[in-house]
């Protein structure tokens, strides 16, 4: 009668006796061995090798001739859980995402390597957070209801409003503007036109910004939240895109950030990179006086299109708007 599969643990097991234990028994098929380690015992081909007596390229070609797919080198074979390592992951996690913690503050809390924490966050499919001084997630939040009460409902100029809330009036105008406020336009009172925007909306409905995202196929995406949450990925910005928004369309920094999710600061990196020369300072962006005076955009990109080979970039205005 043949012995079931289950009665000895595997087909291999049939002619090989107990060879994890030690030396493989007289007369046993070394193939049947080696693939009887491999598969059912879940042992390594170094570990295989010293038990057989043979060395591991060897072990491979075995199983190679036997049709037994080998792992790929590093791989090793599937572990049980570690419940307390588990535990320990999902704390490191929510140090992370709820408290803004990062990998080198986890580390000092944890004691465990920042590289190994940030790899064991990477293993959870934890989004990491963007490093080093460009850093969107760790930029200064304003409430949006303070700046409704504040800036909107009392009308406080945007200085005024970030004293109150103990930031500068840049970072209360660029809430306001990630939040979708109306924002009230600087400079003397215009004799035409209206006195406030609301940038993001402005943005997309401009024809020139919209056929520019449309080419390079990016989504709109609605005011309300700061760049990372409304950029959880921030669009891929290469040179041909930032130049097109920038000079063509005549967008400030800022509203490339508004409307691709990339920080200022990467885009000026990007523009300098490419040997384009920021606008002059003071004035207004090409986009904000087309957008005031309320001008069609059409003829405005005839006659950049009429100017392919002119790189000139001017410096962005502050505010940038």
């Amino acid at each position: 009668m043949t012995p079931n599969r289950g009665d000895v643990g595997c087909l291999h097991a049939l002619s090989c006796g107990s060879p994890s234990s030690g030396r493989p028994d007289p007369g046993t098929d070394l193939v049947e061995l080696v693939s009887h380690l491999y598969l059912c015992e879940g042992l390594s081909t170094y570990r295989i090798g010293a038990i057989t007596g043979i060395d591991r390229q060897r072990v491979g070609r075995m199983l190679a001739r036997a049709g037994v797919p080998v792992k790929p080198r590093g791989a090793g074979r599937r572990r049980p859980v570690d419940e307390d390592q588990a535990a320990l992951d999902r704390f490191m996690e929510r140090l992370y995402t709820e408290s803004g913690l990062s990998c080198r503050d986890i580390s000092a809390v944890t004691g465990i390597p920042q590289r190994t924490v940030r790899d064991r966050l990477h293993a959870r499919g934890v989004r990491m957070r963007t490093r080093g001084r460009l850093n969107r997630e760790d930029r200064v939040a304003v409430p949006a209801h303070a700046l409704i009460r504040l800036y909107v409902s009392a009308g406080l100029s945007a200085a005024d409003t970030g004293r109150l809330l103990g930031v500068s009036g840049q970072i209360v105008l660029r809430a306001a503007h990630d939040d979708g406020l109306a924002v009230r336009v600087g400079g003397p009172e215009p004799s035409h036109g209206p006195a406030e925007i609301e940038l993001v909306d402005a943005l997309y409905a401009d024809p020139l910004v919209r056929h520019a995202l449309a080419r390079h196929h990016i989504a709109r995406r609605p005011a309300g939240g700061p760049i990372w949450q409304r950029f959880p990925v921030p669009v891929p910005l290469g040179a041909e895109l930032a130049e097109e928004l920038y000079v063509a369309c005549g967008l400030g920094v800022r509203h490339i950030e508004l409307v691709t999710g990339q920080p200022a600061q990467t885009i000026l990196r990007l523009l300098r990179a490419q040997g384009i020369t920021r606008r002059p300072a003071g004035g207004r962006s090409p986009f904000m006086r087309r957008w005031r005076a309320g001008l069609p955009a059409v003829p405005a990109r005839r006659a950049l299109l009429a100017r392919p080979n002119e790189r000139v970039l001017y410096r962005t205005p502050k505010p940038d708007l």
